[in-house]
């Protein structure tokens, strides 16, 4: 953990961070070996790298880059926190992709498995258009999932069971610029 001092961010907002659980340069160093595991894992074939708005956006943008491969890049957007601190547990599909899912390597990419709702709705509606395979990159698991359909093959971080912000992650729309995770305060 860092103090929140020491990062290049000066925001009013910053007073409500706890604590930096992920500093940008941990983040970074992750982002570059995940990038490194995909590139190694995807043999030959389309792959599509799915993202998860609104929060994946960033960690999506750092992990295309170090991938090693030829991919495509689309999106889904999904809501169930609105602007609480807390999973609402219904999960609405706001924004279905239109790209062509059929007999192409997806992964889909999640800035944080917490409940594991989110993935499990999103798993079953991408299974349905019958890719070639299926994989989640998560940045973030908070290891308190009680199912998932399945388990991400990509982690970046085990994270503590604290509301986080940062790197993409928000509170009502607040905090995703910026460059590291931090925990808000209770």
């Amino acid at each position: 953990m860092t103090s929140i001092e020491s990062n290049a961010v000066s925001d009013a907002s910053l007073d409500k961070i706890r604590e930096v659980v992920f500093d940008a340069e941990t983040i970074s160093a992750r982002v570059q070996s995940l990038g490194r595991e995909i590139t190694d894992y995807y043999g030959s074939g389309e792959l599509l790298v799915l993202g998860l708005l609104k929060g994946s956006f960033i960690f999506l943008a750092d992990l295309v880059r170090n991938i090693g491969r030829p991919l495509q890049v689309d999106f889904l957007v999904a809501s169930s926190y609105g602007s609480k601190t807390t999973s609402s547990g219904e999960v609405r599909l706001v924004y279905d992709p239109k790209t062509q899912l059929k007999g192409k390597h997806i992964l889909l990419v999640e800035d944080i498995v917490d409940s594991g709702k989110t993935i499990n709705r999103l798993v079953g509606v991408l299974r349905e258009r019958d890719p070639l395979s299926l994989e989640v990159c998560a940045l973030l698991d908070k290891g308190i999932a009680n199912y998932l359909v399945i388990e991400p093959r990509f982690l970046g971080f085990e994270a503590p069971t604290k509301f986080l912000v940062g790197y993409g992650l928000d509170h009502a729309e607040n905090h995703r610029h910026l460059p590291y995770i931090g925990a808000l305060e209770e």
